[in-house]
């Protein structure tokens, strides 16, 4: 956690300092939305619910903060899980299945290349999104992520490593249909 970090949680905590937790909102606010919406696929008004969510719970729960891991990995385990509970609220008959609800892969009709990551994206299931998009994108380390997932390390790599292979296997198929 940065020391200006650790300040903002700390006036939050020990003052209630409003302004404070709207500093960290604002510091925080669009990589946790880029976030929930890679979860989300690209549905860019739920992603902006659960940020909305997760920062209300996040506030509600900063005392619990424990300074263990980065201020961000922590806001990051609040929105997958609150990503989660969303997910299974929206599927109440049936266990949720993240692989059952992992969108296909569209045609290679855009030569976009974020249309094309979010492609890729949308083959992998939500936990396998969430791994990628938290150390690709946020760069957090193999042991941030699991720390924010609260999976263990090996699951982390592993995810990696599949998603890697299934996103491999897009490129090398959208190539071969040119």
């Amino acid at each position: 956690m940065t020391d200006r970090d650790a300040s903002l949680v700390a006036r939050v905590v020990a003052e209630d300092d409003r302004g404070a937790f709207e500093l960290l909102v604002r510091r925080y606010q669009s990589p946790l939305r880029n976030f929930l919406r890679r979860l989300a696929k690209n549905d860019g008004a739920r992603a902006d619910d659960l940020a909305q969510d997760t920062f209300m719970k996040a506030y509600q729960s900063m005392h619990t903060y424990m300074g263990r891991a980065k201020f961000s990995t922590w806001l990051y385990q609040i929105a997958y899980y609150t990503f989660l509970n969303d997910q299974r609220r929206r599927f109440p008959q049936e266990e949720f299945d993240e692989a059952q609800h992992s969108s296909p892969a569209r045609g290679p009709e855009s030569a976009d290349f974020a249309a094309d990551v979010d492609r890729c994206l949308g083959l992998l299931s939500a936990r396998q999104r969430a791994v990628f998009d938290l150390h690709y994108k946020k760069d957090l380390s193999h042991q941030e992520v699991a720390t924010a997932l609260e999976l263990p390390i090996g699951t982390v790599k592993s995810d990696l490593a599949r998603g890697l292979e299934i996103m491999r296997r897009y490129v090398e198929d959208r190539r071969s249909t040119r």
